[in-house]
């Protein structure tokens, strides 16, 4: 009997926790997710680029506000700045990886939180303008390429594509400009192409009649590691726990947009200035679902190769503990 009344009084305590939620055993809600983190709200610096996609897929389908986080996205017109505002007015930052290991080199304190982008056909490219004979990265021995910083992604992969096609490095004529007033430069012939990434090169495509010369991810640069997030060392240390979970929901929104090209496409109507006729023709890279040591090292080994790091940097030190290949 005694076995018969516990099973009873048991019974009864998971009907009264079904019924008014006020037990944790089934309890999944937000409150309790985000129960155990540091700090609950984050300020992540972006820019209007097709890489932070799935923060705005993330944010529209609530995956932040289920899990506890209250995430607000500042936009930012460049990504030194960005990175110089870790830790006052921002706590994460979108940037190239060029941008953030860079960084690092100039004594930075940096730790990186996740993978945003990897180039896909046509996700970066060298552009030119539609009257242009400029139909070959070998036609041109010293071409002058717009680029939006000549420390960058854009100049590094330019030289590595110019240089396996047959252009000597050193007589490549780097021109820095914002993505915006390239094409102007091109119309203009100020420039003989432009380095562009998405949706820059659809809306020159469309607005100026621009042509592509070359994808510059191919050959030494295919599949190239384009961006990620990363916030300051300090406050990667002092809040283990949130940045966790916000690994964990980007995961799940890097996830959300490799399964719906169409809704990274629409999103960009949102925020990068295009129309959905735009949006519908961008080229969509990979987003990662993980930060990998391995392709990171990669991006990384290439700067110091082109001297745009006085010398190697080890990736791994600049992840959260415990980091593997995913």
């Amino acid at each position: 009997m005694a076995t018969r009344a516990n099973a009873l009084r048991l019974t009864a305590v998971l009907i009264t926790c079904a019924l008014t939620a006020g037990c944790g055993l089934f309890d999944s809600s937000s409150d309790n997710v985000a129960a155990d983190v540091e700090r609950t709200n984050l300020r992540i610096g972006v820019l209007p680029v097709v890489d932070v996609a799935p923060l705005r897929i993330a944010l529209t389908e609530k995956l932040f506000e289920k899990a506890g986080l209250q995430v607000t996205l500042v936009p930012q017109s460049n990504e030194a700045d960005s990175i110089k505002q870790l830790d006052t007015q921002l706590d994460l930052t979108w940037a190239t990886h060029v941008s953030l290991f860079r960084a690092v080199a100039e004594g930075t304190e940096l730790q990186l939180q996740g993978e945003a982008y990897q180039a896909g056909p046509n996700s970066m490219a060298l552009v030119t303008s539609a009257a242009s004979d400029y139909d070959d990265p070998a036609k041109k021995p010293a071409p002058t390429i717009a680029v939006n910083n000549e420390t960058d992604i854009g100049a590094l992969t330019t030289r590595a594509v110019l240089d396996t096609a047959g252009v000597e490095k050193q007589r490549i004529k780097f021109k820095t400009m914002p993505f915006g007033e390239m094409e102007q430069a091109l119309t203009s012939g100020t420039v003989d192409a432009a380095f562009m990434i998405e949706p820059f090169i659809t809306k020159a495509q469309r607005k100026i009649g621009a042509k592509i010369v070359t994808d510059t991810a191919r050959g030494p640069t295919l599949d190239f590691p384009m961006s990620g997030y990363a916030s300051s060392k300090k406050f990667a240390d002092q809040n283990p726990k949130t940045l966790k979970l916000f690994r964990d929901v980007l995961r799940q929104a890097q996830q959300a947009a490799a399964n719906n090209k169409l809704g990274v496409q629409d999103s960009l109507t949102g925020y990068a200035d295009v129309d959905q006729p735009t949006a519908a023709l961008v080229s969509v890279g990979v987003f990662p679902l993980g930060l990998n040591p391995i392709r990171l090292q990669r991006v990384a080994d290439m700067m110091d190769t082109e001297d745009v790091l006085s010398g190697r940097l080890d990736v791994q030190q600049l992840l959260p503990p415990g980091t593997n290949n995913s």
